[in-house]
C-alpha cells in the first residue's frame, strides 16, 4: 500500500516507490509500474540484485527504522 501512494505521488523528482518491497523482499508492487519490470529494473540500476521477483540478500539491504532510532 505505502509503494502504490508513493508510485502515484507524481512528485518531481521521481518518488523512490520502487524501493518498497514486502516483509519478504518480494516486488509485490511491481504492477503498479509502466510495465511489470520497471521495478526490477529501477532497482537492479541501483545495484540490488533481483531474482524470481526477489530481492537477493533481502536481510542484509533491509532498513530496519527501529534501529536508527536506538
Amino acid at each position: 500500500m505505502v509503494g502504490w501512494a508513493m508510485n502515484g505521488a507524481g512528485s518531481d523528482p521521481e518518488v523512490s516507490a520502487h524501493r518498497v518491497v514486502n516483509h519478504k523482499g518480494l516486488l509485490t508492487g511491481k504492477n503498479h509500474f509502466s510495465h511489470p519490470q520497471r521495478m526490477q529494473e529501477l532497482l537492479e540500476a541501483e545495484g540490488v540484485r533481483v531474482e524470481n521477483d526477489q530481492v537477493v540478500e533481502f536481510e542484509e539491504l533491509f532498513w530496519d527504522p527501529m534501529k536508527e532510532l536506538l
